[in-house]
């Protein structure tokens, strides 16, 4: 059913693995439709409880390197469409009806920060490194922004998204972005701990509390999401985004023209 991720049911509990171990569980636009596919189908089964993680030694490593060198190529509108669909992505992580734990099993980088800490739990291995490293290639977090400010208020925020710096996983845990670290070995195990004493909650009363929290933020979440959209979309047609991509693909160090347009 699925190309880029796995899906498992047992009980009241499903399991998403991202898994594209081999490109690090890159972010492509086939995960990014396969995910939101992966949400619906666990809305619609009885399962109580979800817990995301990843295949292989990373978490997420952020947007495929094919798809980002295709971004590079496309229309305003394609990037617009693009923007959107990453957006609403997120948005669906964080205001998803049922509990979703993220079992963080190594690095997770840009986007894939983004999917590990939307989540309602976020477990770590002490290995995992976690970055928004888009300035750092010309690109821009705009979408992530949106959440991270809440999460972690203004300035901490500006230190993660300005600097693209690497965290490890005490620091993000510092941070509230990590709720737990857990050896790796018990990492899917502490998960299921989790999920266990959720699942002993009322179901409704879950639901509803999710549900209360997320209409709290949702009209400015909304209303940022949009600006947010725009500036996704008209940053990759500058030339420092372009450079950026370039000079990450051949492994130089990128020569930054500025430009605003």
């Amino acid at each position: 059913m699925f190309e880029t991720l796995q899906l498992e049911f047992t009980n009241d509990l499903a399991i998403i693995t991202l898994s594209r171990p081999d490109k690090r569980n890159a972010i492509s636009p086939q995960m990014i439709s396969e995910l939101q596919s992966a949400l619906d189908a666990i809305e619609k089964m009885p399962a109580r409880i979800g817990i995301l993680t990843g295949a292989g030694k990373a978490f997420c490593a952020g947007m495929d390197l094919e798809t980002l060198s295709a971004i590079a190529r496309q229309s305003q509108q394609e990037n617009m469409d693009d923007s959107r669909k990453m957006a609403h992505m997120f948005r669906r992580i964080w205001s998803f009806s049922k509990p979703l734990i993220a079992a963080v099993n190594g690095h997770a980088l840009a986007g894939g920060f983004g999917i590990a800490t939307l989540c309602d739990f976020t477990l770590a291995v002490p290995e995992a490194k976690f970055g928004y490293t888009e300035v750092k290639i010309g690109f821009l977090p705009a979408i992530v922004s949106v959440f991270l400010t809440r999460q972690i208020g203004d300035k901490r925020a500006r230190d993660l998204l300005l600097t693209g710096r690497l965290i490890p996983a005490e620091e993000a845990k510092q941070f509230g972005l990590v709720n737990e670290i857990v050896a790796p070995e018990r990492l899917m195990d502490r998960a299921r701990e989790l999920a266990a004493v959720l699942i002993e909650a009322s179901p409704s009363s879950l639901t509803r509390t999710k549900r209360l929290l997320t209409a709290a933020a949702a009209a400015g979440v909304d209303a940022d999401l949009q600006r947010a959209i725009q500036e996704n979309a008209s940053i990759r047609s500058t030339l420092d985004f372009k450079e950026g991509l370039a000079s990450f693909l051949e492994k130089r160090k990128p020569q930054w023209r500025g430009d605003s347009e």
